[in-house]
């Protein structure tokens, strides 16, 4: 790869990695192209060497997003109460910016370009596969680990809407020991 390409690749890289997390922060509608380049320090101009269009951008910063909650996947398959209990935190909460992008993005996605909405599906999809496999195996693992994940994604997403601190910690609080009763 040469100099040049391998400068593109970087400068690429780098508003992707802006844009996904102020998609978790501000939402989709959120984000600007202008903010967004001027954050990862370049014009606005240089936007379509990199992108065809806003939307193209907001779906690679999902994907680029959903790659922070890939150690929970994989606490999912060897550590599973540890991994919820990681998701369903005082610090995941107040880490919006570096969060999961599905709890931050729940709300924004169903008017989300059709190539983030298959992204999220995707994920959201191999979550509740891998919560049902570590689940004791019983005959409604799968709707259980529906019922888990949703209440992971709406406990964090009401957690971080409320402007009362107490409640927002007995909410992960209480959302949290109701699930981990799931291992018992």
């Amino acid at each position: 790869m040469g100099h040049s390409q391998a400068n593109k690749l970087a400068t690429h890289q780098r508003i992707v990695q802006v844009a996904a997390r102020r998609l978790r922060e501000r939402g989709i509608e959120g984000i600007s192209v202008g903010d967004i380049m001027k954050e990862a320090g370049l014009t606005v101009g240089g936007f379509y060497k990199h992108f065809e269009s806003r939307d193209a951008l907001v779906t690679e910063a999902f994907i680029m997003a959903l790659q922070d909650i890939e150690h929970i996947q994989d606490g999912l398959k060897t550590a599973p109460e540890r991994a919820i209990s990681t998701y369903v935190s005082e610090s995941h909460r107040n880490n919006l910016g570096r969060g999961c992008p599905i709890s931050a993005l729940v709300n924004d996605v169903p008017r989300a370009p059709e190539a983030t909405r298959e992204a999220f599906t995707e994920r959201v999809s191999e979550i509740i596969a891998l919560l049902a496999q570590s689940l004791p195996d019983t005959e409604d693992a799968h709707a259980k680990a529906v019922m888990m994940f949703s209440t992971c994604v709406g406990s964090i997403a009401l957690a971080r809407a409320v402007n009362d601190p107490s409640l927002s910690n007995r909410i992960i609080e209480g959302a949290l020991a109701e699930m981990l009763k799931m291992y018992e």
